[in-house]
Formats: C-alpha cells, sequence, structure tokens
C-alpha cells in the first residue's frame, strides 16, 4: 500500500527554490501582453484619471462618473501609477498580489486547519487552477474581491476551532474573527455589497444544515459588523456627500437590478458555470468531484466543522451566481480556494490502496486534445480578425497544450514512482503553463483587441487641447495609452448613468459632432471603418491617419509633422496597424511604407 510522501521528504531548501521559481513566473510576465478591451482598460484608466485630477474621492472613466464599483482596487492600482508610473505591470499588480497571496494565504490555512501536506498540496492545487492563473494576471476585479472572500471564509474557520485545537488560546481565535470582518470590509471596497450577502448567506446555510444555532453567536456578529462599517463607511458617506445621485445607482441598480434583470446584457443559462468549473479546475478534474465528496464528511469530535463550511460556500455562490441574471466566468473564482484547499485535504488523506497517478490521467488527455485542436483555431479568423494573427497565435498554444501533457504524463510517471507530493507539483506546473502559455499568446492578437499600437503611434502628434473625439464608439483602452480623455459621441452603453448626470461632456447624435467637428479648427476622432465611410461620402473635412481592422482615427487641421515626400495625406505607421491614405476610393488601400 502507498500513500502520498511526507512534507518532511521535501527538504526547505527545494521548497524555497520552488517557491521563488514561482514568484518570478507569477509576476515576471506582468509587462508582456498589451491591455486588452474592455476590462483591462476600464480598470487601467479609472486609476489614470484619479492621478491626473488628484480626485481619489470620484471614480471617472473617460471624464464621466462611473460608479459601478467601489474604489479600493482604483486607489491601489492608483497609488502603484504614482509610484512606478503607468505601465502594464503596474496596471495589472494589484489582482497578480491578491492572486499570489491567495495562493499562499490558501496554503497556509489549509495547513492549519487539515495538516501541512493538505496546505502544500492545496497552495500547488491552486496556483495551477487554469482561472484562478489566467485572472491573477488580467486586469479585472474579480480577483481582488475572490482574494478577500476566501481569505474571509478561511479566517472565519480558523477563529472557530476549538480551543483545544487552538492550546486554550481563545484570544487567538477572536484575533482570526476581527481578521475575517477586515477581509469581507476590503470585499466590500472591492466590488460591493456581494462582500458581506455571500459570507452572511453561508453563515446561515451552514447552521441550518449543522443545527449549529450557536455558531451566529461565536461570530459575534455585532463587533463585526461595527468593524466592518468602519472601513467601509467613511467612503460611501464621502461619495455619496459629494454625488447624491450615488447611492440609488451602487446599492440598487448594480446590486438588486443587475442579480434580478438582464439589463447588463450578460443573460446566461443556468447550467453556464458548469464547463467554466470544469476548465477552470484544469489540470484538477480526477480530483474535483473527490474534493467535493471529502468536503461533506464529517470529523467526529469537533463542534465546528470546517471542511463542510468550505463546502457549503463554494456550493453557495455556484448556485447564487448560476441563477443571476447577470453571469461572466470569473464570477465563480471566489470558490477556487476552498476547492483547492477541500481537493488538498482528499489528496493528502488518500486511501493507501488508490494510486495519485490516476488523478493526471485527465490533464494527459484535455492537452492532447488541445494539441489536435490548435491547427483549426484559423477557422475563427474573420475580417476583423484575421488567420495570419491566429497563425502567430499558434505556437503559443502548442506551447501552452504541449505543458499540460507533459505535466501530466510527468505527474503519472512520478505518481507511480511514490512521490506523490512531486507529482502534484509536475501536474501544477503544467496547469499554470497551459493557462500562461494561452495568456501570453493572446497578445498575438492585441493589434485588434486593444488600441496600443494607434494609439502609441499618434500620441506625440495630437495636440493637448485639441479636441478629441469617439464617434458611436468606445474603445476602452484608447484613453490609457493616449494619456487623455475623449468626448463621446452618440454612444453611452455603461457610461450613460454618467452622461445623464453630466450631459454636457456628451454629444448625443452624430449630427452634432459633425457640426463639432466643422467648428473645430484642429481635431482628431476615433471612429469605426463604417461610420468612417458614412462620414466620407458626406464629404466631411478628414485625414485619415492610422487604422486597422477595427478602428479608423482621423485628424482635421494643420498636419501636426510634414508630410512625407511626395504624400497629400498623413501616412503614419504602427507596429501592427495599418496606415491609409484617403485619397483612393476605399478605406483599404495601405500608404507607401505601411506596415502590414
Amino acid at each position: 500500500m502507498r500513500e502520498l510522501a511526507q512534507p518532511r521528504e521535501l527538504r526547505r531548501g527545494p521548497l524555497l527554490a520552488l517557491l521563488l521559481a514561482f514568484v518570478l513566473l507569477w509576476f515576471g510576465t506582468l509587462e508582456h501582453r498589451r491591455l486588452i478591451n474592455p476590462d483591462e482598460g476600464r480598470y487601467s484608466e479609472i486609476p489614470r484619471e484619479m492621478v491626473a485630477s488628484g480626485d481619489w474621492l470620484t471614480p471617472r472613466l473617460n471624464d464621466i462618473k462611473y460608479f459601478e464599483k467601489p474604489a479600493l482596487q482604483y486607489w491601489a492600482t492608483a497609488t502603484a501609477f504614482t509610484v512606478f508610473g503607468e505601465h502594464h505591470w503596474t496596471a495589472r499588480l494589484w489582482p497578480a498580489l491578491t492572486g499570489f497571496l491567495g495562493v499562499l494565504f490558501t496554503a497556509f490555512a489549509t495547513a492549519r486547519l487539515f495538516g501541512l501536506q493538505a496546505g502544500l498540496i492545496a497552495g500547488a492545487v491552486l496556483a495551477g487552477s487554469v482561472l484562478w492563473n489566467v485572472i491573477g494576471h488580467v486586469n479585472t476585479l474579480d480577483m481582488g474581491v475572490s482574494f478577500f472572500l476566501a481569505a474571509a471564509v478561511f479566517a472565519l474557520c480558523l477563529g472557530q476551532r476549538d480551543e483545544s485545537d487552538l492550546r486554550g488560546d481563545s484570544r487567538e481565535s477572536r484575533r482570526w474573527q476581527d481578521a475575517a470582518w477586515v477581509l469581507l470590509a476590503l470585499a466590500v471596497l472591492s466590488k460591493g455589497l456581494i462582500g458581506l450577502v455571500l459570507p452572511a448567506a453561508t453563515v446561515v446555510a451552514y447552521t441550518l444544515w449543522q443545527r449549529d444555532w450557536d455558531f451566529i453567536r461565536r461570530i459575534r456578529p455585532l463587533r463585526g459588523l461595527l468593524i466592518l462599517l468602519a472601513i467601509t463607511a467613511p467612503w460611501f458617506i464621502a461619495v455619496s456627500w459629494a454625488n447624491p445621485e450615488f447611492a440609488h445607482f451602487f446599492f440598487i441598480h448594480e446590486h438588486f437590478q443587475r442579480f434580478l434583470t438582464k439589463a447588463h446584457g450578460r443573460y446566461q443559462p443556468i447550467w453556464y458555470f458548469i464547463p467554466i468549473l470544469l476548465i477552470g479546475m484544469l489540470p484538477w478534474l480526477g480530483s474535483l468531484a473527490q474534493g467535493l465528496a471529502a468536503g461533506s464528511r464529517r470529523e467526529a469530535g469537533r463542534r465546528f466543522q470546517p471542511r463542510r463550511f468550505l463546502l457549503v460556500w463554494a456550493v453557495l455562490v455556484f448556485v447564487f451566481f448560476s441563477v443571476s441574471s447577470s453571469k461572466l466566468a470569473s464570477y465563480i473564482l471566489p470558490i477556487f480556494p476552498a476547492l483547492a484547499a477541500l481537493i488538498g485535504l482528499h489528496l493528502a488523506g488518500y486511501a493507501a490502496s488508490r494510486r495519485i497517478e490516476w488523478h493526471a490521467v485527465p490533464a494527459i488527455l484535455v492537452g492532447a486534445v488541445c494539441l489536435f485542436l490548435v491547427p483549426f483555431v484559423t477557422r475563427f479568423a474573420s475580417e476583423k480578425v484575421p488567420a495570419a494573427l491566429y497563425e502567430a497565435y499558434q505556437p503559443w498554444l502548442y506551447a501552452g497544450s504541449a505543458a499540460l501533457l507533459l505535466g501530466g504524463l510527468l505527474a503519472f510517471w512520478l505518481g507511480r514512482q511514490g512521490r506523490s507530493v512531486a507529482a502534484v507539483f509536475a501536474l501544477a506546473f503544467g496547469g499554470f503553463a497551459f493557462g500562461q502559455g494561452f495568456l501570453l499568446g493572446h497578445d498575438t492578437l492585441g493589434s485588434v483587441h486593444s488600441a496600443h499600437d494607434v494609439a502609441t503611434a499618434i500620441r506625440p502628434q495630437v495636440p493637448p487641447d485639441a479636441p478629441f473625439f469617439s464617434v458611436d464608439t468606445y474603445d476602452q483602452t484608447l484613453q490609457f495609452y493616449l494619456k487623455r480623455t475623449t468626448t463621446m459621441v452618440a454612444y453611452r452603453d455603461e457610461l450613460g448613468f454618467g452622461i445623464s448626470q453630466e450631459p454636457h461632456k456628451f454629444i448625443a447624435d452624430v449630427a452634432g459632432f459633425e457640426r463639432a467637428w466643422n467648428a473645430a479648427p484642429v481635431a482628431w476622432a476615433l471612429m469605426a471603418p463604417g461610420m468612417w465611410q458614412e462620414l466620407n461620402k458626406k464629404g466631411l473635412p478628414m485625414n485619415v491617419v492610422i487604422r486597422d481592422t477595427r478602428r479608423v482615427i482621423v485628424r482635421k487641421g494643420p498636419p501636426p509633422n510634414p508630410r512625407p515626400e511626395g504624400g497629400g495625406d498623413d501616412c503614419s505607421a504602427a507596429r501592427g496597424a495599418s496606415s491609409v491614405s484617403n485619397n483612393g476610393p476605399g478605406l483599404g488601400r495601405p500608404c507607401i511604407g505601411a506596415k502590414p
């Protein structure tokens, strides 16, 4: 019979080397990719405008009030911009940092709850999980709130352990309870009331299941709510005082209407998160069901059942977002640390009659299938995303798929050799490399999904006092790379509420834009190719400066730099973006010397 190798079989030196390698791999790629629309542009631009304006109280997006989310991540990113400058890596630093801390805290908490071996495995499981890995390297709000929620759940579990487990030190229990409320407050400041509602519902559901009627009293809700209010209330009061319209929009529209209605256009069927969970938990599909089963078992002799509490948390959050009318793939991310802990618990106590190597089989199969499917990725090509870009993506997809396959094969071999902990780390590395390969390679599509190339090409030419219009479109990365805001024309969408509060910053229709354009001696505008063709047919005076498959940027007025010899219009070439002259009949004729 064979059991998992004890952690003492791994010396401290190799473990520290693995941790150092993980730090370098986790943080070392943050600068590599261009910011991608829409989230990365949005959550980089709001902090940039905070720094530029000096107003850290009222969030603004493209100079329009933006109240969809609280300000904690905006403050963190604005601080990074202030200290280190505005870069890709500073824009992504907060999600990367919280994702990394999530791995460490999951390992620590699981070790305290279920043993050191379970903690090591749980940390490896979370680090290798595809969804946690990917979202930890993308600038969205979901990683920050997921870390704070998961850490709060773990802190509550640590605080609820029996005093015998704490060697009679109830002060430690109180410290963990207070820490849980602090973490919940930070979750609320990260993304709103879900930071309190979901943990509260979990407490109630666990209490009903276990019939532990004293549990709610033991978490000291009155003291906890005072801690939470002390941390969260100052900003909510201050921003409401400065913006009386904030409270209704944030608490009613952004919470109740988002959950109960399809107003945000994110409706998906109730089973939507099932494939998201299965893909996101790669390469641990062979352990997921057994980890959930381990969470359902009762541990004899203990009043509080941490494994059952983690199971209730995971199931409740999954069901909550499944029945919601607004769904995005990253919404279930907060359950991943709990799932990692349960999988770690299961693998650490793996029955001697079973073999750890069979947990690697799903990763081997998925890696092999992905390798087979990579050649077909070019079938996603379209007029906006040419096949050549997908062809450039393929080597990254091959590398990621091969890493998953090889990690699975190595884990299988190590498991057969009885080196089960090493097998877990091998499988985690395969999953991590799989996610990173797909994510890093996505930058080959960056010229389409990001305004980086066109914006950096024209930024030196745009006078700071010249009006810049976004005509019936909104590219959320453009403002960050231009280091300035633009005037919205005819496009509202998520900016609609802010526009209703400051309508003077908005042009309601294209006719109004034409009047503003004709009146301005110098002006710039971003528009889609179809809009350019429409306005060009009307004879609106504009010179095409640069374009790609999704964007056309035009200007009016004298050229900011001498024109190319023999040329009649601007011809600015940018890496990954085509520049064109508007002298010809079509939009697609490239300028001489323009790069493809």
